[in-house]
C-alpha cells in the first residue's frame, strides 16, 4: 500500500496532469477488465453447457479488446487455482486459444512466452492421457506457434529428450505444428526424426503407437508442402533425401511391424501415414518395397470395413510409384484393378461421408492408373458394360465419367472407341445406369467427344431422357442403392441446360441440331428445357453476329421447317403452365427465331411476344383466362400473317399446320387449339382452292367422337368464315354431297365405313359448325343466308327420314348440338344491329321445336343441360322479330314453368361431373332470364297482370307445393317500406302526403300477393289514410307520433321473412341528409323493435353490429341517443344474446360500444338481471391461464382469459351510468367480493397476444390501461353516483390501496359488512393462491377496526384467519397472523379471552417449517410484541421460555428487520420473567453480549431494538449499577459513546458475575467472523475490557497467548490488540476511549493462568 501511495504521489508531481488522470482511468478500466475475467472463470464450474458456452464466448470477446491483459488473466488464475477439475480449465484454455488465434499478430514475446509456459504445464502435468484437457493446452501451443515457433520448440523440446518416451500430446503437438506452420517447422523436423526413431522400438502401447503415426503423417505431408514451395521457403537449400533415409527407418517399423497388429485402428493409423511417407521414400527404396507394399494394402481391403484410409494412402502409394516411374506397377494393375472395381461398384451412401470420399479417393486411383496404362484399364473397364449385374454397370460408368474427365490426352485417341462401347449403355432401361449415362455424356460434351461421329446418339438419348415423365411414382420400399433423390428426368434437364449455357465447344453441336426434336410429339415433355437451351444458344450465335443465328435449311435437311416450328410453338403455348411452364419459354424461343422463320417478322415479334411472356407471369394456372389467353393468342397469329403477307408463305404454313393435327389426338385442349389456329391462318389465305382443299381434308379426317374435336372443328370453320363464307358454306354442302358422307349415312351401306353413333356425331358436328359460321362470319353477309341456307340444311341433318317417314332423334349430343347451333344464329341475328330490320320468319318454329326438346324431359328429375340450353336459346329467340303469337308465348311460358318449377326438392342426381345443384341453378337463372325478355317484350299493365296476376305466375305463386319450386312473394317489400315510410316527416308536406300513399299501396300489394283479393279492406291499413291530417303541419312532436303509428301499422302487416330486410334498410335511413328524416327512420325502428322484436332473437348479433356501425358512421346526439333506447328495448326482449353479442366487441370498447353498455343502466330491475349475467361471467371462467414463456426459459406466464376481462370492462360502463344506482347498492356485496377478487387476479397477468399490440396504443393516450384493472374504473364509475358506501370500493379496487378498503368499509358501509364477509369466506379455500391471498389480507385489516366486534363478526373472521395458518401458500399464512395481531388494537378486550389460541398461532407461527425466509416467523413475532400487552400473564408464563429460545437465533439474522423483531419481543418477553426469573435470566445471559454487540449494528432500527431490550432487562440482571447504565445510557433520544460504555459495562459485569467471564468470551468469539465490521471490531474489543476488569482470581479462565495467536481476522485482530493492550501503554483515545486510570497488566493474569 505505502508503495502504491509513493508511486500515486509521485504521479501527481508528474506536469501533464491530464495524461495522467488518463492512465489511472486506463488502470482502472485494466482492473474492471480483469476482474470481470476472473469473475466469468469463478462461474466455469457451473454445470449447465450452455453457462459454459457462454462463459466462453465472454472471454473471447474480453480478449478481442484487451488481448494480453485477458491471457496473463487466464494464466494467473489457472496458476492460483491449481485443483480446479480439468474439465473446467478447459473451457479457459479453449478461450486462450481463441484469443491467441485472433490477435496472433498484435501479441508481445512476453505474453507469448507465458502463454507457451503455462500450456506446456497444463498439456504435461498429468502423464496419464486426459484428452480434452491436454488437447486444450496443446491447440493453445499450436496457436502460439503460428508466429512464435522458436519459443515453442524451445520449450516443447525440453520435454522430448533422447531415450524417454515423450508424453503423448508432445508428439501430437508436433504433427500440428508441422500442418500449422510449415515453414517454421521443417527446419526442426530432421533433428525430431532423429530423436524420435529409437522410441518406436520403445512405444508399446497402441495410444502411443498411433500418435507415431499421426506424427510421421503430419511431418511427411508437411516436408512435401515444403518442397512444393521452396521459392518462398526461409531455407531452399532443403532436398527431400534430407529426411529420406529417417523415413524409410520409420517405414520399415511401420510396414514390417505395426501394420501386422491386430487392433484395426492402429493399422489405419499406420496406413494412413505411409501414403504421405511413400513420396519421401528414397526411390531405389520404394520400388524394391513396392511387390510387398501393394498387395499388403490390398489385402486391408477384407480386413476392415471402412475403406477410405485405404484408398487414401493407395493412391498416395500410386502416385509416389508413378512419380518415380516404377516398373512394379505393370505386374500389380490386374491385382488393383480387381479390388479397386467393386470399390466403385458399392454403393456410396450419401449419409456417411467417408463412404463418399472412398469413391473419390479409388476414383483417383483409376486416375492414375489410367493415365499410365490407358488400354489395359479400358480393356478391363469396357467388357463390364455389358454385365448383367446392375451395380457394376453403374460402378464402371462412374469410372468411365472419371477416366473421361480427368485423363483427357491419354483418352483423345480412345474417343472413337469409346463412343462406340456406349451403344449397349444406352439402351439400358435401369434408372440408376440411365444417370450414371447421363453423367459420362456430361463429361463427353466438355472433352469433345460429342464433336465425334456417334455423338448424336448420345444428345438424342439425353433429349429423350428429358422427355421422361417429370413426376415418377416412388419405389416402396425406398431401393437401399438408389439414394440419390433426384430423377433421371431433372438430372437430364440440368446436365442439358449447363451443356447448352456453359460449354462453349457444344454450341456448334447442339445449334441448330436440337431444333430436330422440338416437332416430334414424343419429345413433348422436354419442350421447355429445350426452348430454354435453344433460346441460350441463338443467343450467343446472335452475339457472334447478325448471320450466325440463322438457320440453314439447305445444310441440315433433318431440321423442321420454320412452318412446322412455328405450328409447334404456338400451339403449346396455348397451355402455357403445362409441362413445368413451357409457354413462356415456347414464346421465347419464337422470339429469337424470327429471322429464321420470316425477315418481316422482327419488329411485330419484338414488341408482341414480351407482353405475352408478361401476361403468362402475371398470373398463375388458376387465375389464367384461358379463353382471353387463346384470343391474345389467335391476334398475335393474325398479326404475324398479316406481317408476312406472302400467299405462298402462308399457303406452306397452314399445310403444315394441318400435316401435325394428328400428332395431337392425345392432347385434346391443344387439337382445339390449333383447330382455331388453322381456321385464322385459312381466313388470312388468299387461294380459295387452298381453302376448300383444307377444309375438305379437315372434314374427311376429323375424330367425330370426341367433343374437344367436334368443338374444335366447328371453331375453324367459324373463324374461316370470318373471310371465306362462301367458300366454307358450300364446303359443308359438298361434304354432305360427297361419297364419304353417303357411305357413313347410307341406311344399307354395305361398307358400314362407321357406326350410327359416329353418323350422329358427323351430323352434329355439322350443325355446330353452321351455328360457328353464323356468329362469326360478318353479319352483313350471313343474315341473307341464315333461313335461305344455313337452317334449311341444319335441320336437314336433324331431322332423319327412313322410308319417307320422320323418325325423332334421341342422341343427346346432337339435342345439343342443335341447341347451341340455333342460339349462336340468334345471337348472330341479334348482334347484327339489324333485329329491327330483319324479320325471323322461322322464329316460331325454332321456339316451337325448343318447347318440344322441353317437353321431352322427364318432369320427376334433371339428368341433362337440355331444358337449360333450351331456356337460353329461347331467351335470345323472343327478343326477335316477328313477336311471337299469344298462344305460342303462352305454350313457352307455361311449358317452362312447368318444367322447372314443378321438379321435386332434390330435382336428379349429378351427371358427368356436374352436380344437381349447380344445374338446378343454372337452369333457375336461364327460366328468370327469359321471363324477364318475355316482360320487357310486352312491358304494359296488361303485360304485367298476364305475366303475374291472372296468367302464368299465379298459380305457382299460391300453389302450397314445397320445395325448390316455391316463388317468394314480394321479397322487396321490406325495402320499399323503409324506403318511403321516413319521408312521412320530409321538410315538403307534399312529399309526407306521397309517402303516406306509397306505404299504404304497398301494403295492399303485400295482401295481394298472400291471397286477398283486389277489393279487400283492411281497417288497420286503411287506417294510414287518417294519418295523413297529422302530417299537414310542421309541427315535430306530431309528425314523430305520426311515424310512430305508421310504424306500428307497418310492424303488424309486414311477413315476418320480411322483417329483417326493413330493419335493415331503415338503419341506412340514419344517414339520411334530411334531419327529420333520419329521426323518423329512428322512431320508427324503436316502435318496431318494441312491436315485434320478440321474433328477432336470432338477429340481434346482426343488429347490434348494425349499431355500432351507424354510431361510428353518423357523429349526431339524436341518433346516438336513439341508438342506446334502441340497444336498451332489445335488452329487454333478448338480455342474454344482447349480454352476448356486446361482450364479443373488440377489447378494449371504444367509446361507442362503451355508450351501448350504459344504455343498459336505465331502468334499475333490468340492470340488475344484467349485473347479475355479468357476474356469473365473470365468477364461471378461470380469470387467467398459463403459458409456457419461451423467452424466459422454463418459466411461464399468465394471460388473462378475454371473457372475464370483457366482462369486467362491461361491470365498468354500466355503474359508471349514474342511473345504476340503485341496482348496484342492491347488488352491493357480491359486485364488491367479485370486483375485490378479480383485482387480485390482475396482479402480473399479461393481455392476450391479440390484445397487447392494441393496448399498448390506447396505453399512449391514457395513464393506465383500462382492460388489466378495469374494476377500479367501475368503483370509480360507482363512486360518481354518490352513494358513499361505494367510496369503499374504490380504495380497495387497487392493490396499492387494499389496506384501506377494511376501514373505508368499516366507515362508510358497516351494515353492508356481513354478507361481505360471508360471501368472501368460500374464497378462502380458492384454488387461485391470488384470491386467497386477498381475501386474508382484507380479513386481516379488518380485525384492525372494531366493527367486527360490533358486528359479531370477530370468531368468524378470527376462526377463519386461524384456519389459514397450514394453508400451502406462504403469503396467506404470514397475513393471517397479520390479521391476528391486528386483534390487539381492532378489539384488544377480547384478547384475553382468545389468550391461549392465538398465543398458540403465534408460536406455530415462529415454529413453521415451510419459511426458507422467515416471513412468517417475522410477522409471528411482530404481531406478538402487540398482542402481549394484553394477554394474560399466566397465558404467557407456560411458553415463555420456549419463545425465548426460539427467537434467539434471529438476533443474528441476516435480514434486520427480523433482528429487530425478534430483539423487540425479547424485551417485551422480560415483563413476564418474574415468576421464573432464574430460567428466564439464564435466557438474558445468553443473549447479553449479542445485544450489546448489536448495539454497532449498521442498521439504525436494529440499535433502537436493542436499546429497548436492554433496558427491559436492566431490572432482571439483579445489578442495580448495570441497570442503572442501561436506562441511562440506552435512551432512545441519546447518543451512545460505545466504548466508555462497553468499558463500564464490563466492569459492572466483572464485578457481578465474574464466573461468566468464560462463557462471555466464548459468546464474543462467535463473532470475530461476523458478515459485519462493526460487530466484529467490538467483539475483542469486549473481549478486552472483559479482561481488563476481571480481578486476579478469576484470570486463569482465560489464556490469553492462545486467544490472540488465534485470532485471524485483521479488524479483529487489531482491535482485539488494542482491548488487551489498554493496559500495555496503548492509548485508549485510539479506539474512541477517554484516558483510563492505571490498570493492571493482563499479561500478569496470563502468567498466573
Amino acid at each position: 500500500m505505502e508503495g502504491n501511495a509513493r508511486g500515486c504521489s509521485s504521479s501527481f508531481a508528474a506536469p501533464d496532469v491530464q495524461e495522467t488522470f488518463g492512465e489511472s482511468q486506463n488502470f482502472a478500466a485494466r482492473l474492471s477488465r480483469s476482474g470481470l475475467a476472473t469473475t466469468l472463470m469463478d462461474a466455469t464450474t457451473d454445470k449447465d453447457p450452455l453457462v459454459q458456452e457462454q462463459i466462453y464466448n465472454a472471454l473471447c470477446y474480453l480478449g478481442e479488446s484487451e488481448p494480453e491483459e485477458i491471457l496473463h488473466s487466464c494464466d494467473e488464475y489457472l496458476r492460483q487455482h491449481d485443483k480446479l477439475a480439468y474439465p473446467h480449465r478447459v473451457i479457459i484454455l479453449k478461450a486462450m486459444e481463441t484469443v491467441v488465434r485472433n490477435n496472433i499478430a498484435s501479441l508481445d514475446k512476453s505474453t507469448a512466452k507465458v502463454v507457451i509456459f503455462l500450456a506446456s504445464s497444463e498439456m504435461t502435468k498429468s502423464k496419464e492421457v486426459i484428452r480434452d484437457w491436454q488437447q486444450a493446452a496443446s491447440s493453445v501451443l499450436v496457436a502460439v506457434g503460428q508466429r512464435f515457433i522458436n519459443k515453442v520448440m524451445e520449450e516443447v523440446l525440453t520435454k522430448f529428450q533422447p531415450g524417454i518416451l515423450p508424453h503423448y500430446f508432445i508428439v501430437q503437438t508436433f504433427a500440428n505444428l508441422s500442418v500449422s506452420n510449415v515453414f517454421g517447422m521443417v527446419p526442426f523436423l530432421n533433428s525430431i526424426l532423429g530423436t524420435m526413431l529409437p522410441m518406436l522400438g520403445m512405444a508399446k502401447q497402441d495410444h502411443m503407437k498411433s500418435v507415431f503415426c499421426y506424427a510421421l503423417q503430419h511431418f511427411s505431408e508437411s516436408i512435401q508442402e515444403y518442397l512444393a514451395n521452396l521459392d518462398k521457403a526461409p531455407d531452399p537449400t532443403v532436398r527431400k533425401d534430407t529426411f529420406s533415409n529417417e523415413i524409410f527407418s520409420a517405414y520399415e517399423v511401420l510396414f514390417n511391424s505395426w501394420l501386422q497388429h491386430r487392433e484395426a485402428k492402429l493399422r489405419l493409423a499406420v496406413v494412413e501415414a505411409m501414403g504421405p511417407m511413400s513420396y519421401l521414400m528414397p526411390s531405389e527404396k520404394l520400388e524394391e518395397q513396392l511387390p510387398k507394399l501393394i498387395p499388403g494394402i490390398l489385402a486391408l481391403y477384407k480386413k476392415h470395413a471402412e475403406a477410405f484410409y485405404i484408398s487414401k494412402s493407395l493412391c498416395q502409394i500410386l502416385e509416389a510409384s508413378v512419380n518415380i516411374g516404377s516398373r512394379s506397377l505393370d505386374v500389380q494393375l490386374d491385382a488393383l484393378l480387381g479390388t479397386l472395381h467393386p470399390q466403385i461398384c458399392a454403393p456410396a451412401d450419401p449419409f456417411v461421408p467417408l463412404t463418399v470420399k472412398n469413391h473419390t479417393e479409388v476414383l483417383r486411383c483409376f486416375t492414375v492408373l489410367a493415365c499410365s496404362f490407358p488400354d489395359r484399364v479400358l480393356a478391363f473397364l469396357l467388357p463390364k458394360l455389358e454385365s448383367s449385374n446392375e451395380r457394376t454397370r453403374v460402378g464402371t460408368l462412374l469410372i468411365m465419367r472419371q477416366i473421361i474427365n480427368s485423363a483427357p490426352s491419354q483418352m483423345e485417341i480412345k474417343k472413337p472407341f469409346i463412343l462406340s462401347s456406349m451403344k449397349l449403355p444406352l439402351q439400358d432401361s435401369n434408372d440408376k445406369v440411365k444417370r450414371a449415362v447421363v453423367q459420362v455424356i456430361s463429361a463427353m460434351a466438355h472433352h469433345g467427344y460429342l464433336e465425334q461421329p456417334g455423338g448424336e446418339a448420345m444428345m438424342e438419348y439425353l433429349v429423350r431422357q428429358c422427355a421422361l415423365p417429370s413426376e415418377q411414382p416412388k419405389k416402396q420400399p425406398l431401393d437401399a442403392d438408389d439414394l440419390t433423390s433426384d430423377s433421371v428426368q431433372s438430372i437430364s434437364v440440368n446436365t442439358l441446360f449447363l451443356l447448352s449455357t456453359t460449354v462453349d465447344r457444344m454450341n456448334n453441336v447442339l445449334w441448330p441440331y436440337l431444333l430436330e426434336f422440338v416437332t416430334p410429339i414424343q419429345f413433348t415433355n422436354a419442350l421447355t428445357p429445350l426452348c430454354k437451351s435453344l433460346m441460350y444458344l441463338a443467343m450467343k450465335k446472335q452475339e457472334e453476329g447478325e448471320n450466325a443465328s440463322l438457320i440453314r435449311y439447305d445444310l441440315n435437311g433433318n431440321l423442321p421447317s420454320p412452318y412446322a416450328l412455328t405450328t409447334r410453338l404456338l400451339v403449346v403455348s396455348s397451355q402455357p403452365y403445362a409441362g413445368d411452364c413451357r409457354g413462356a419459354a415456347a414464346l421465347r424461343l419464337l422470339s429469337v427465331l424470327q429471322y429464321s422463320v420470316h425477315p418481316a417478322l422482327e419488329q411485330l415479334w419484338s414488341k408482341r411476344v414480351p407482353s405475352l411472356v408478361e401476361h403468362i407471369e402475371e398470373n398463375t394456372e388458376k387465375c389464367l383466362c384461358q379463353k382471353e389467353w387463346e384470343e391474345k393468342l389467335l391476334l398475335f397469329l393474325q398479326e404475324t400473317l398479316a406481317a408476312v403477307s406472302d400467299n405462298t408463305w402462308i399457303c406452306h404454313f397452314v399445310t403444315e399446320m394441318c400435316r401435325q393435327l394428328n400428332c395431337y389426338n392425345g392432347f385434346p385442349l391443344e387439337k382445339n387449339f390449333l383447330y382455331k389456329c388453322i381456321g385464322t391462318t385459312l381466313g388470312a389465305c388468299v387461294s380459295k382452292d387452298l381453302v376448300q382443299k383444307q377444309l375438305q381434308e379437315l372434314l374427311e379426317t376429323a375424330r367425330y367422337h370426341e367433343e374437344a374435336e367436334r368443338e374444335g372443328l366447328a371453331s375453324c370453320f367459324g373463324i374461316c368464315a370470318i373471310n371465306h363464307l362462301e367458300e366454307t358454306l358450300a364446303k359443308l354442302e359438298d361434304f354432305v354431297r360427297s361419297d364419304v358422307f353417303k357411305k357413313s349415312v347410307g341406311l344399307f351401306s354395305i361398307f358400314k365405313d362407321r357406326s350410327d353413333n359416329e353418323v350422329e356425331k358427323i351430323k352434329s358436328t355439322l350443325i355446330l359448325c353452321y351455328g360457328f359460321v353464323a356468329v362469326h362470319a360478318p353479319k352483313e353477309l350471313v343474315l341473307s343466308r341464315i333461313e335461305a341456307d344455313i337452317l334449311k340444311n341444319i335441320f336437314q341433318y336433324f331431322n332423319t327420314k327412313v322410308l319417307g317417314i320422320k323418325v325423332e332423334t334421341k342422341d343427346l349430343t346432337l339435342k345439343l348440338c342443335l341447341i347451341r347451333s340455333i342460339c349462336m344464329i340468334s345471337q348472330a341475328i341479334y348482334d347484327g344491329g339489324k333485329c329491327g330490320d330483319f324479320v325471323f320468319s322461322r322464329k316460331a318454329e325454332l321456339v316451337a321445336q325448343m318447347v318440344e326438346f322441353i317437353k321431352a324431359e322427364p318432369l320427376d328429375a334433371m339428368r341433362t343441360p337440355v331444358r337449360q340450353r333450351a331456356m337460353v336459346t329461347c331467351t335470345y329467340l323472343v327478343v326477335l322479330e316477328p313477336h311471337l303469337s299469344d298462344p305460342d308465348r303462352t305454350e313457352l311460358i307455361d311449358t317452362c314453368l312447368a318444367s322447372v318449377l314443378a321438379l321435386p326438392p332434390d330435382p336428379g342426381q349429378e351427371r358427368d361431373g356436374i352436380g344437381s345443384d349447380i344445374l338446378y341453378g343454372d337452369t333457375l337463372s336461364a327460366l328468370k332470364d327469359l321471363l324477364k325478355s318475355l316482360l320487357q317484350r310486352n312491358l304494359t299493365p296488361h303485360g304485367l297482370q298476364d305475366m303475374f296476376a291472372v296468367g302464368h305466375l299465379g298459380p305457382w305463386i299460391k300453389s302450397n307445393k314445397d320445395g325448390r319450386g316455391t316463388v317468394v312473394p314480394f321479397y322487396n317489400l321490406g325495402v320499399l317500406i323503409a324506403l318511403f315510410s321516413p319521408r312521412c316527416s320530409d321538410s315538403l308536406a307534399s312529399v309526407r302526403q306521397h309517402a303516406v300513399d306509397c306505404v299504404y299501396c304497398l301494403l295492399y300489394i303485400q295482401l295481394c300477393y298472400e291471397g286477398f283479393a283486389r277489393d279487400h279492406t283492411d281497417e288497420m291499413v286503411e287506417g294510414l289514410k287518417a294519418l295523413k291530417k297529422g302530417l299537414e303541419e310542421p309541427d315535430f312532436t306530431v309528425l314523430f307520433h305520426t311515424c310512430h303509428n305508421i310504424a306500428m301499422v307497418v310492424g303488424k302487416r309486414v311477413p315476418p321473412d320480411q322483417l329483417m330486410s326493413l330493419l335493415l334498410a331503415m338503419f341506412e335511413g340514419l344517414a339520411d341528409p334530411d334531419k327529420n328524416c333520419s329521426r323518423a327512420a329512428t322512431v320508427m325502428i324503436n316502435s318496431l323493435l318494441k312491436e315485434r322484436g320478440s321474433v328477432l332473437q336470432e338477429k340481434v348479433p346482426d343488429i347490434m353490429s348494425i349499431i355500432h356501425s351507424k354510431l361510428q358512421e353518423v357523429d349526431e346526439e339524436h341518433i346516438r341517443k336513439a341508438a342506446q333506447q334502441t340497444v336498451y328495448i332489445l335488452a329487454s326482449q333478448h338480455k342474454s344474446v344482447v349480454v352476448s353479442s356486446l361482450l364479443g366487441s373488440a377489447l378494449p370498447f371504444d367509446s361507442h360500444t362503451c355508450a351501448m353498455w350504459r344504455s343498459l343502466a336505465a331502468e334499475p330491475t333490468l340492470t340488475s338481471q344484467i349485473l347479475e349475467q355479468l357476474l356469473e361471467k365473470v365468477n364461471r371462467d378461470v380469470p387467467y391461464k398459463e403459458s409456457k414463456c419461451f423467452l424466459l426459459g422454463s418459466g411461464s406466464e399468465r394471460i388473462a382469459t378475454p371473457l372475464p376481462l370483457a366482462a369486467t370492462c362491461a361491470l365498468y360502463e354500466i355503474m359508471s351510468a349514474p342511473e345504476s344506482g340503485a341496482a348496484v347498492l342492491g347488488l352491493y356485496a357480491p359486485l364488491f367480493v367479485t370486483l375485490l377478487l378479480r383485482v387480485s387476479c390482475t396482479v402480473g397477468v399479461q393481455l392476450p397476444k391479440s390484445l397487447q399490440s392494441r393496448e399498448r396504443r390506447s396505453s399512449s393516450l391514457s395513464p393506465a390501461p383500462r382492460s388489466l384493472h378495469p374494476c377500479r374504473y367501475g368503483a370509480e364509475g360507482g363512486s360518481a353516483t354518490r352513494h358513499v358506501e361505494l367510496g369503499a370500493l374504490v380504495a380497495g379496487s387497487t392493490p396499492a390501496a387494499a389496506r384501506r378498503a377494511p376501514s373505508a368499509m368499516a366507515r362508510h358501509a358497516g351494515p353492508r359488512l356481513p354478507l361481505i364477509v360471508k360471501n368472501l369466506v368460500p374464497t378462502l379455500s380458492s384454488v387461485f393462491d391470488s384470491q386467497r391471498i386477498t381475501t386474508t389480507a382484507f380479513f386481516a385489516e379488518l380485525l384492525n377496526s372494531n366493527v367486527v366486534n360490533d358486528l359479531m363478526l370477530l370468531e368468524t373472521v378470527m376462526d377463519n384467519m386461524t384456519g389459514r395458518q397450514k394453508d400451502p401458500c406462504l403469503l396467506v399464512r404470514m397475513l393471517a397472523l397479520r390479521g391476528l395481531g391486528n386483534i390487539s388494537s381492532g378489539s384488544p378486550e377480547k384478547v384475553r379471552k382468545h389468550g391461549a389460541k392465538l398465543l398458540a398461532s403465534m408460536v406455530n407461527g415462529m415454529d413453521d417449517k415451510d419459511d426458507p425466509h422467515n416471513l412468517v416467523a417475522l410477522e409471528a413475532m411482530s404481531s406478538l410484541s402487540k398482542l402481549l400487552d394484553h394477554l394474560e400473564e399466566r397465558d404467557i408464563q407456560s411458553m415463555l421460555l420456549h419463545i425465548a429460545i426460539r427467537i434467539r437465533p434471529f438476533f443474528d439474522s441476516e435480514q434486520p428487520d427480523l433482528r429487530q423483531s425478534s430483539i423487540v419481543l425479547f424485551g417485551n418477553l422480560t415483563k413476564f420473567s418474574e415468576e421464573d426469573c432464574e430460567a428466564f435470566f439464564e435466557q438474558i445471559l445468553n443473549g447479553l453480549v449479542t445485544l450489546l454487540l448489536h448495539l454497532q449494528d449498521p442498521k439504525p432500527e436494529v440499535v433502537k431494538a436493542c436499546k429497548f431490550a436492554l433496558r427491559m432487562c436492566g431490572p432482571n440482571m439483579g445489578c442495580e449499577g448495570l441497570c442503572d447504565m442501561f436506562l441511562n445510557h440506552l435512551r432512545e433520544d441519546r447518543s451512545l459513546h460505545y466504548g466508555e460504555f462497553m468499558n463500564n459495562v464490563c466492569k459492572h459485569l466483572m464485578q457481578s458475575y465474574p464466573e461468566m467471564l468464560n462463557r462471555l468470551i466464548s459468546t464474543n468469539l462467535f463473532y470475530f467472523k461476523s458478515n459485519w465490521v462493526d460487530i466484529r471490531a467490538a467483539a475483542p474489543m469486549f473481549i478486552g475490557f472483559l479482561v481488563l476488569h476481571v480481578d486476579e482470581d478469576h484470570c486463569q479462565q482465560v489464556d490469553l497467548d492462545q486467544l490472540i495467536s488465534g485470532e485471524s481476522v485483521p479488524t479483529a485482530r487489531a482491535a482485539g490488540e488494542l482491548g488487551l493492550g489498554v493496559g500495555a501503554g496503548a492509548q485508549p483515545r485510539d479506539f474512541g476511549l477517554p484516558r483510563l486510570g492505571t490498570c493492571r497488566a493482563p499479561g500478569s493474569c496470563s502468567a498466573r493462568g
